[in-house]
């Protein structure tokens, strides 16, 4: 059974996404009687969720709230309300003192953290003074195995909502320079400063892609080019890897626990259009075995992330 709040129900969803007091009132408030054990999945208010003594408290932590924290100056350039950013930009500049100690506080309530990455493990540390354990996330790797023989592989593939954290821009420039085919997959508020950017007529866009449709076009890439600034884990490049396809990401964030050089993929840094294109001229697709690489993102299938969250969940209880 799904119960949801009062905020569920407001007519003005992005209003509602950007009024934490409210959602605070609201966690803080739920009646978690006759538990043994709760678990909260949020990064954000969540987590501040009180629960009667003797119930078990488990925050599995996607990332310190980013608008409190990692992206609070990303927030306050683009907070995404259009029209209305000046007002949005006043009230968090206002509030960002208050809601901060009030983040410290609730992240000290679960009894336990998960982190989903050890990006997100260091994260935990640095803003919440706890400790914290790794599970990764379940990612539906099966979706994207390979299946029949090997396509020829052509080019580079990038995916994801297009915002402006994700650094589609950097991917767009490299290959510009370079002439190298990309497709871009996705959509979002950067879709039109992408499409100026993509000045080559070797970069394609694609904003609609079937469930079946994506598999085939990680498939056929030589690599799959990530290139988020940070990104708390990354569950579109394990998809790629699930598909025989090797990863070229940032040394940052998520992609540290399953790049690993020459096998999985490459890194590039830092994060700039100078650093990605040094990979991309280097980059020989011939050196990586596909079906590695899929056996390898078969390690974070949603069966391992059962297995080791109910294993930490009962020598917790």
């Amino acid at each position: 059974m799904v119960r949801t709040g009062f905020l569920q129900h407001w007519p003005f969803s992005k209003l509602r996404k950007f009024l934490p007091p409210l959602r605070i009132w609201w966690f803080s408030r739920l009646k978690l009687n006759g538990y043994d054990l709760v678990i909260s999945s949020s990064g954000a208010e969540a987590k501040g969720i009180k629960v009667p003594k003797g119930t078990l408290h488990i925050n599995y932590c996607h990332a310190p709230t980013h608008y409190y924290w990692k992206r609070f100056n990303a927030y306050m350039e683009n907070p995404g309300f259009g029209a209305l950013d000046p007002v949005a930009r006043f009230g968090l500049r206002l509030l960002i003192s208050p809601l901060r100690k009030w983040d410290v506080k609730a992240a000290k309530r679960p009894d336990f953290m998960i982190a989903n990455s050890t990006f997100i493990k260091s994260e935990i540390n640095k803003y919440y003074g706890r400790d914290s354990v790794v599970i990764h996330p379940p990612v539906d790797v099966d979706r994207f195995a390979l299946k029949g023989p090997l396509v020829t592989r052509r080019g580079f593939v990038t995916a994801g909502r297009q915002t402006p954290y994700k650094r589609f821009d950097l991917a767009i420039k490299a290959c510009n320079d370079l002439g190298k085919h990309l497709t871009v997959i996705g959509n979002g508020p950067e879709h039109d400063k992408l499409r100026e950017l993509a000045i080559a007529k070797t970069v394609t866009f694609l904003t609609t892609v079937t469930d079946q449709q994506m598999p085939l076009d990680f498939q056929k890439a030589q690599a799959f080019i990530f290139t988020t600034d940070h990104e708390d884990f990354g569950v579109t490049p394990v998809e790629a890897m699930a598909a025989g396809t090797p990863v070229i990401a940032n040394k940052a964030g998520g992609p540290i626990d399953y790049v690993i050089p020459g096998k999985t993929g490459e890194f590039y840094e830092p994060q700039t259009v100078g650093a990605l294109k040094r990979v991309l001229q280097d980059f020989d697709p011939k050196k990586y075995d596909p079906y590695a690489i899929a056996r390898h993102a078969q390690t974070f299938r949603p069966a391992v992330f059962r297995q080791k969250l109910t294993q930490f969940i009962q020598e917790k209880l």
